[in-house]
């Protein structure tokens, strides 16, 4: 079972009983990921579909549009004010998603990044521009290794990011994304499920099989128009711009994708394991046994 389901499944288990309707009121879910906020982005970022967001009351999904900026801490300030009004009519609220960071933000907080001086952002979009993402991914190595540790190397716009952070204030932005715990009013149950490797593998390639066959190729065919724009520098429309580029074929496409989502799972994996506070639990675990309290 997905992230998705499991999180539907324990809403509904976990919902109230409506005295006037006679029927089970799920508890509301927050997605933290970083891409099924966007409202143009359906089949390529794995997005609820409608009977899933029909059965229990989502947010962050298709709440922004792929041209405005989204980042962990708009994320943070959107959560926390969606969970401000939730929490006065539940005692529970369902957060799910892998973008650990974004995570984190809602848990812990973010220190606030200096604003970076323009010249400095334009001199490394050129450098992007002129000399292409292998040499911005060996100056992010050389300058901001530990951003380099667990980064997506292959998106340009977060390489840019760290890159100007790191020019403009000599800190890594990894260190302003550890910031001080702040005082949170609620107290969080944390968990991941976890699959081993094997069956997680068979599962993303599956995952990208169904992708496809659900069109992910004319949706990406869709935003061609807007290809540079940050949201979409992740995997499944990166690809798909190539063929469509008629620099790769189809078929090595969609092998491409499948690699590509299983660094990233395995990117994932190694963020979450660098913080004690999360309980690593199988997939199939019945996920009542993890919430202290009535049921």
């Amino acid at each position: 079972m997905g992230k998705t389901a499991a999180a539907i499944r324990l809403a509904q288990q976990l919902g109230r009983l409506d005295p006037v309707s006679n029927t089970i009121d799920p508890l509301p879910i927050i997605s933290a990921d970083s891409r099924q906020c966007f409202r143009e982005l359906n089949i390529g970022v794995a997005k609820p579909g409608p009977a899933e967001l029909a059965a229990v009351p989502h947010f962050f999904i298709d709440s922004h549009s792929i041209h405005e900026e989204v980042n962990a801490a708009v994320f943070e300030g959107y959560a926390l004010d969606v969970l401000d009004r939730l929490f006065r009519t539940h005692q529970r609220v369902i957060v799910v998603g892998g973008t650990g960071l974004y995570l984190k933000a809602l848990m812990y907080g973010l220190d606030a990044i200096p604003a970076v001086p323009a010249q400095v952002r334009q001199e490394i979009e050129e450098l992007f521009r002129r000399q292409g993402i292998d040499a911005l991914r060996a100056m992010v190595q050389a300058e901001d290794p530990l951003f380099a540790l667990d980064a997506d190397l292959s998106n340009p716009q977060r390489m840019m990011r760290a890159l100007e952070v790191m020019r403009a204030t000599g800190r890594s932005i990894r260190q302003y994304q550890q910031a001080s715990p702040v005082f949170r009013n609620f107290a969080v149950i944390p968990f991941v499920l976890d699959l081993p490797r094997e069956e997680l593998y068979q599962r993303i390639n599956l995952r990208v099989d169904q992708m496809m066959e659900a069109g992910l190729l004319e949706e990406v065919r869709q935003l061609l128009p807007f290809r540079k724009i940050n949201a979409l520098q992740t995997v499944g429309y990166r690809e798909i711009f190539e063929v469509l580029d008629r620099s790769t074929s189809l078929e090595k496409a969609i092998e491409a994708i499948r690699q590509n989502t299983r660094h990233y799972a395995k990117r994932q994996l190694t963020w979450f394991r660098s913080d004690p506070i999360w309980q690593w639990v199988h997939a199939a675990t019945d996920l009542r046994e993890l919430i202290p309290g009535p049921q």
